[in-house]
């Protein structure tokens, strides 16, 4: 496999160069200019190794191998906004220090061309698939998978896969997902403009504010960045199902003003201090994680942006419940139904073999916070790329994939394939 080890590190590495996060859209280019860039790059790439593909209308691509029933991978070619606190260019693609340094690099661009490259090792050493192999590329799965529901209409999407978006060992469960739009009315704002976040699904690493009446020396000593009349608030970024491995700067900024407003400390109790409970509702699957991420002062109310996941066997209603209980006008912007899949099943216990063979580890089946494409599929699970114990990256300044984790998805993917569709 080490053959092909510079090639893939050479590919995912030109794929970063694109920055594929969601822009405006364009003609025959739903997502923007980028995400169809980067789609055709990776086709282009499949295309000059042999496969099959297929453009589906910049929406989604597809790689084929193989015949008779298929079998999915489901990866995506689009990112989140670079954010704030790079010190490398975050679509530079930058190989040193023994990694691909970028956005997408761990999530999803690098695993995406090992399962590519897999498939290329496979059909080097001669192996003839029993079931079709799809590899197929969304370019909208950060916000809303516009590109699934796309592909739906005009492809057949495999009934068994796995998602090369998640965690190893295997992970056989994540949770619901909800983003909701709370409404806040707030009487006599004391401040004029107040907004922060990037992305629904990023923890907020820098918040704004234009405060009626700026207190400098409580800002300064609240760290705050003053400029002009305008005070900012630096937090540090995370995925929002791990909220923790954030730092959100939204909360330092509302407790500067919560002193002038109850308004604003109603805000603080029902989304940072969990006055409702939210934050107590688990399962096998762990607790519920609450991550507003997006606010904006509009029309005299705090509009926020929560990014929820709650425990895989609770209703929806347990959430909406206790959302009630707040008092608050909320809407729904988007709802996925948590996913389960059994830990005792062929597809599982065939990655648990594969993953083990490389390793040496016999491990569990895992369950997450986090919302992969195996929730499109009727038995899919998500198959790496992060191991325990590595340094959190994913929708964080400076993500980067080592070398060595690359060769160890080719060695994993090319292994679980074979054992999948002989």
């Amino acid at each position: 496999m080490t053959y092909l080890l510079k090639q893939t590190v050479e590919s995912i590495s030109e794929s970063i160069r694109f920055d594929s996060s969601l822009s405006s859209p364009a003609a025959d280019m739903p997502f923007g200019k980028g995400a169809a860039d980067c789609l055709k790059h990776f086709l282009d790439r499949a295309a000059a190794l042999g496969f099959e593909t297929h453009n589906y209308d910049n929406y989604v691509g597809e790689v084929i191998f193989g015949s008779g029933e298929p079998f999915a991978v489901l990866a995506h070619l689009d990112v989140v906004p670079a954010g704030s606190g790079w010190t490398r260019d975050p679509f530079g693609g930058e190989i040193e220090d023994g990694r691909i340094w970028g956005r997408g690099a761990m999530d999803d661009k690098g695993p995406a061309f090992c399962a590519l490259y897999a498939m290329k090792a496979l059909k080097d050493e001669g192996f003839v698939p029993a079931r079709t192999i799809k590899l197929i590329v969304g370019c909208n799965e950060e916000n809303g998978w516009a590109c699934i529901d796309h592909y739906k209409k005009v492809a057949t999407m495999p009934e068994v896969g796995f998602s090369p978006d998640g965690g190893f060992p295997v992970i056989y469960a994540e949770k619901g997902i909800l983003h909701v739009r709370l409404h806040f009315p707030v009487k006599n704002a004391p401040f004029t403009f107040f907004e922060g976040g990037e992305s629904h699904n990023m923890v907020c690493d820098r918040c704004e504010a234009t405060p009626r009446t700026l207190a400098v020396t409580r800002a300064r000593a609240m760290g705050f960045e003053i400029r002009n009349k305008k005070i900012v608030s630096h937090g540090k970024s995370a995925h929002a199902s791990t909220p923790e491995q954030g730092v959100n700067a939204i909360e330092p900024m509302l407790r500067y003003f919560e002193d002038k407003s109850e308004d604003i400390k109603r805000v603080l109790d029902c989304v940072f201090r969990d006055k409702y409970g939210l934050k107590t509702l688990r399962d096998e699957t762990g607790y519920l994680t609450l991550s507003p991420d997006l606010i904006k002062y509009r029309r005299g109310e705090l509009q926020v942006v929560c990014d929820i996941r709650y425990p895989a066997t609770l209703p929806l209603s347990a959430v909406t419940e206790k959302l009630s209980e707040m008092g608050v006008k909320y809407e729904t912007l988007r709802h996925q139904e948590p996913l389960m899949q059994d830990k005792n099943g062929t597809l599982v216990k065939e990655l648990l073999a594969a993953y083990e063979a490389y390793t040496g580890e016999k491990a569990q089946p895992l369950a997450i916070g986090g919302g992969t494409y195996a929730r499109a599929l009727r038995c899919g699970v998500a198959f790496g790329p992060e191991m325990e114990g590595d340094e959190p990256v994913i929708h964080q300044a400076n993500e980067y994939i080592t070398l060595e984790r690359v060769e160890m998805l080719l060695n994993i993917y090319a292994d679980a394939l074979k054992r999948l569709t002989k």
